[in-house]
C-alpha cells in the first residue's frame, strides 16, 4: 500500500530540484558519458514567490531574541504546511522571509493568498509577498537564476504589509484572488516596470 499524506488523502506531487531536473533535461539520462548532452544548466518556466515578515528587526528589538525565534518558527510552520498542502516547493529560507517555487503558477499564486489570509488580522505576523512567472535556468539542479527569481524578489521587497505584487497571467489566478489594481511600480535599481498587478483574496 502506497504512503499517503495526511491531508485529504492525496498525495502531493513532488517538486524537487531533481524532479524539475529530470522532466526538463534533455534525452533520458541514462546515456553513455560521450553520449551526455553538454549542458549545466536547463531553461525551465516556474513561478517564483518571495514572502518575508515585516517590520521583525523592530519586533526582535522590543521583544527579545526568544520571542523574534517562535515568531519565526510560526511563519515557517505555516509555510511548509500551506506548501505542503498546495503542491509547491520552499526553495530556501531567508532569514525572516522564503523562496518558494511552482512548477505551476496557479498553486503558487494560492500559496501567496493563503499565507496572506492565514495572517490577516494578526498583531504580530504581517507578511508581504512577490511572485513572477517566466523562464529562469535551472543552475546545479538546485538554483534559479533570471528576471523572474529577480522581478519576484525585487517585487517582495516593495510590497506594503500585507500586499501581494505580481508579475503574473490573470488567466492563472485562483478564482478567490482578484486584481484589485494594475500599477506601474519603481524598483531601485531597475526604474519603473508596468504591469505590475495588486492581487487581493476576494470576500467569500
Amino acid at each position: 500500500m502506497g504512503t499517503r499524506t495526511w491531508f485529504d488523502g492525496a498525495v502531493a506531487p513532488e517538486t524537487t530540484p531533481a524532479r524539475e531536473w529530470a522532466e526538463a533535461r534533455p534525452g533520458s539520462g541514462t546515456e553513455h558519458p560521450d553520449d551526455l548532452p553538454d549542458t549545466a544548466h536547463l531553461s525551465i518556466e516556474r513561478t517564483f514567490c518571495f514572502a518575508d515578515l515585516t517590520g521583525f528587526t523592530r519586533y526582535t528589538r522590543e521583544n527579545g531574541p526568544h520571542a523574534a525565534v517562535g515568531l519565526l518558527e510560526e511563519f515557517r510552520a505555516v509555510s511548509r504546511d500551506v506548501a505542503a498542502k498546495r503542491g509547491v516547493r520552499v526553495a530556501k529560507w531567508l532569514g525572516d522571509g522564503v523562496m518558494l517555487v511552482g512548477t505551476e503558477p496557479t498553486p503558487a499564486i494560492a500559496w501567496g493568498g493563503h499565507m496572506i489570509d492565514h495572517f490577516e488580522g494578526e498583531a504580530e505576523i504581517n507578511l508581504r509577498i512577490g511572485l513572477a512567472t517566466g523562464h529562469a535556468l535551472l543552475f546545479e539542479g538546485d538554483d534559479y537564476i533570471g528576471e523572474p527569481v529577480n522581478l519576484a524578489a525585487k517585487l517582495c521587497a516593495v510590497a506594503r504589509p500585507g500586499q501581494i505584487l505580481a508579475s503574473c497571467e490573470v488567466a492563472d489566478l485562483p478564482e478567490w484572488i482578484r486584481v484589485q489594481a494594475v500599477d506601474q511600480v519603481e524598483i531601485r535599481g531597475v526604474g519603473p516596470i508596468d504591469g505590475i498587478q495588486h492581487l487581493v483574496v476576494a470576500a467569500r
